[in-house]
């Protein structure tokens, strides 16, 4: 007898667009365009980050990263990496818009939006994002939005207009996976508050398979990475593993886990059993 379980759910949906992966990667710090092309295939992601400043379209040998996309099946998120200043990524944005509108990619309408405090720690710059993603709403844009694990700034930014909040699980690029699990849990209340549906999205922080699991476990919506694919050791067998986390880690928050105790609990009931049969 074979049986069969159908792990096919709702699509996620962020703003007007839906899609089936819930994985979304980047497509910076490869060590080669032909790796990311790979990884990108074996992560079955469906939307892919792309920093759209002008001189990081170009690599070193003057290859332009758009030649190995295919623009027919990936959606890219245009994102707004570098940026320092409210202004400066809203004209960022823009050129993004511009670029992907050109080339017909169906994300010329939304952004990634990031606006650093500084170069050491790359952690958003609070005032300037809600600055910038009330900006960019008033001029027509999907805003998913890079922030930090604070619940109240992630509550001001959904108050803004954002279509997705997008809270750090650690440091950019640094592997550390979710610091604080607690902090991620309340943006989730927050957030999903009167809007259960509203997409959550861990970005940035995550080492390997099982942060990704876990982010899903506590009820994100999606998992946004690059450097833990692009910087692993075999990146092609990285993405995989990451496509796989995704699944069991949404299946798992779907299933509910058994409550944490203290003590044992035998796993074959003792009523019931046969025991030695008395003398008599």
């Amino acid at each position: 007898m074979t049986v069969e379980f159908d792990t096919r759910e709702a699509p996620l949906v962020v703003g007007r667009h839906q899609f089936s992966s819930r994985l979304i990667l980047g497509t910076g710090k490869y060590a080669t365009h032909d790796d990311m092309r790979d990884c990108l295939a074996l992560a079955e992601a469906e939307v892919i980050t792309v920093a759209v400043r002008r001189e990081r379209l170009i690599d070193a040998q003057g290859r332009n990263i758009l030649d190995f996309i295919d623009l027919k099946k990936y959606t890219i998120l245009p994102n707004t990496a570098g940026c320092f200043t409210a202004e400066d990524a809203v004209r960022v944005a823009r050129l993004g818009r511009e670029i992907l509108a050109g080339l017909e990619n169906p994300g010329a309408d939304w952004v990634k939006l990031e606006v650093l405090g500084d170069k050491k720690t790359l952690l958003p710059d609070p005032v300037a994002t809600v600055e910038a993603t009330r900006e960019l709403v008033r001029d027509g844009f999907q805003v998913l939005v890079y922030t930090t694990d604070d619940p109240i700034t992630a509550r001001r930014l959904k108050d803004a207009g954002a279509v997705s909040v997008m809270p750090a699980g650690s440091p950019i690029g640094s592997g550390q996976g979710i610091l604080n699990p607690n902090n991620i849990r309340i943006c989730l209340e927050y957030l999903k508050e009167g809007d259960p549906n509203y997409p959550v999205i861990i970005d940035a922080g995550v080492g390997t398979a099982s942060d990704v699991s876990f982010a899903m476990e506590l009820g994100c919506d999606a998992v946004l990475l690059n450097t833990a694919v692009a910087s692993a050791r075999d990146p092609r067998k990285m993405a995989v593993a990451m496509r796989h986390a995704v699944i069991a880690g949404r299946l798992a928050a779907q299933s509910g886990r058994i409550p944490r105790k203290l003590y044992a609990t035998a796993s074959s009931p003792e009523e019931g059993t046969v025991g030695p049969r008395s003398r008599g």
